[in-house]
């Protein structure tokens, strides 16, 4: 608890240094919203179905919504985003269920210019976890707090609407086994008030 805690300092520390550059009292903090899906990374588990189909988890994989603050400075050029999301991906079948799932928490800061804005951060996924029910109930594996980054561009079709790309990376550690790489690219929508 102590490790995560200081993770979460750390991640915090991150976004207020990055985001300090931009002057407190010229600053226009909005809720903000998000969803996507990241694809990629190593297989963390394989599912034969009776028929011979085959599914697969891969660690980056899954749909992911959030929220957060979004934090645009005076002149528009700089624009910061502190989220927390849930991102899972799941297989399902008639006797049982797989689901990997986490909460990333990100701290991202972008430069915006006039239809585009190009950045990126830190990522620290809080909770991930490999779970199975019914015939997959031997499944849960528990993995370590990770720390990663994100780099992202996205179209900006309004000025608080944006449709991108991101690259994520991030290193998941099982709490007895081998270093799971996660790195892959997504699609991202994110919406500001």
């Amino acid at each position: 608890m102590k490790n995560k805690t200081a993770n979460i300092v750390g991640l915090s520390a991150a976004a207020f240094f990055a985001l300090s550059a931009l002057n407190a009292s010229a600053m226009d903090v909005k809720p903000l919203l998000k969803g996507g899906y990241d694809f990629g990374g190593d297989t963390l588990v394989e599912v034969v179905f009776t028929n011979g189909d085959r599914e697969e988890i891969k660690s980056n994989e899954g749909f992911f919504i959030g929220g957060g603050v979004s934090i645009v400075s005076d002149d528009k050029t700089i624009e910061g985003e502190l989220s927390v999301s849930y991102k899972a991906d799941y297989i399902e079948a008639s006797n049982g269920d797989v689901t990997w799932s986490r909460w990333p928490v990100d701290a991202l800061v972008f430069y915006r210019f006039q239809h585009v804005r190009l950045g990126g951060g830190l990522t620290y996924h809080l909770n991930p976890e490999l779970d199975g029910d019914g015939i997959a109930g031997g499944l849960n594996v528990d993995f370590k707090d990770a720390l990663g980054f994100v780099v992202q561009g996205d179209w900006r079709i309004t000025d608080k609407m944006n449709l991108g790309l991101r690259y994520t990376n991030v290193d998941y550690k099982p709490n007895n086994g081998d270093k799971v790489t996660s790195e892959g690219v997504g699609v991202v929508f994110s919406v500001s008030f």
